[in-house]
């Protein structure tokens, strides 16, 4: 009761102050780094995670920085690097396991298990995560589907206020895939 009274007088979530709990024990967080506190972010060893600018994560991402699968056999539990470059976006429900460097400018699919680096300039998908595209190639393939696919302004969201009408119209012009600013 004591803690979760010194929490809502600090302004915080328990995520948020999970967040600046692994920060003041040595995780390293770039600039404009967007959704961290909506991870798991494996306290027991932090100090090895690294985030660089500009790093957008989705929703129940996990950086795990163990793995308690070896202390049966040699009875320690293996730690590794988390390494996340500039300008990285990470899907939802990606994990990121130990010993791993995720190269500047990738995309991670979600529900992606990273277990091994991946390059600079690529997406990666899958279970185990690899290599699906290169950025370039998926940035061309995206515009081409956007100038051919309906477009709606923010007044098609919920916090934009959409009304059955638009709820209606999206659902009739949208046949593959829709844009929503």
């Amino acid at each position: 009761m004591i803690n979760k009274t010194r929490q809502l007088m600090a302004g915080k979530s328990n995520e948020q102050l999970s967040v600046d709990a692994c920060i003041a024990a040595g995780m390293k967080v770039g600039s404009n780094v967007y959704g961290l506190i909506n991870c798991t972010i494996d306290y027991g060893s932090c100090w090895l995670i690294e985030i660089g600018d500009n790093v957008m994560f989705g929703p129940e991402v996990y950086l795990l920085s163990h793995d308690t699968s070896t202390k049966r056999f040699v009875n320690y539990t293996r730690v590794g690097k988390i390494i996340i470059g500039r300008n990285v976006f990470v899907g939802a429900r990606v994990f990121i396991m130990p010993n791993v460097t995720i190269g500047e400018n990738s995309i991670i699919g979600s529900c992606s298990v990273v277990t091994r680096d991946v390059p600079p300039n690529v997406v990666v998908a899958g279970n185990p995560a690899r290599v699906i595209t290169t950025v370039e190639a998926y940035r061309k393939k995206i515009e081409e589907e956007f100038e051919r696919s309906p477009k709606f302004d923010s007044s098609y969201t919920l916090p934009g206020g959409i009304t059955p009408d638009k709820v209606r119209q999206m659902n009739e012009e949208i046949i593959e895939n829709g844009y929503v600013r």
